[in-house]
């Protein structure tokens, strides 16, 4: 699956990245990225996940070829 990061972020993981491992849910990615970066956990616990540009739960089924953006809080000035 293709994993796209923004703002926050983007500090933890590449912008764009590639995760090869046997994945479910959307669960089971935040906490394979956490394993990743532990430093990331608590912008991910505030992060919104979108598959093929529509926002999903926690709990929704991913497959290999999904393209995954995750979206931290932000604010703009």
């Amino acid at each position: 699956m293709t994993i796209q990061t923004f703002a926050a972020l983007k500090d933890y993981f590449s912008a764009n990245f590639e995760v090869l491992e046997n994945l479910n849910h959307i669960t089971d990615l935040k906490t394979f990225l956490v394993q990743q970066n532990p430093n990331a956990e608590a912008v991910l616990n505030l992060s919104r996940f979108a598959v093929n540009d529509t926002f999903v739960d926690l709990d929704f089924e991913i497959k290999p070829n999904d393209s995954i953006s995750i979206i931290p809080p932000s604010s703009g000035g």
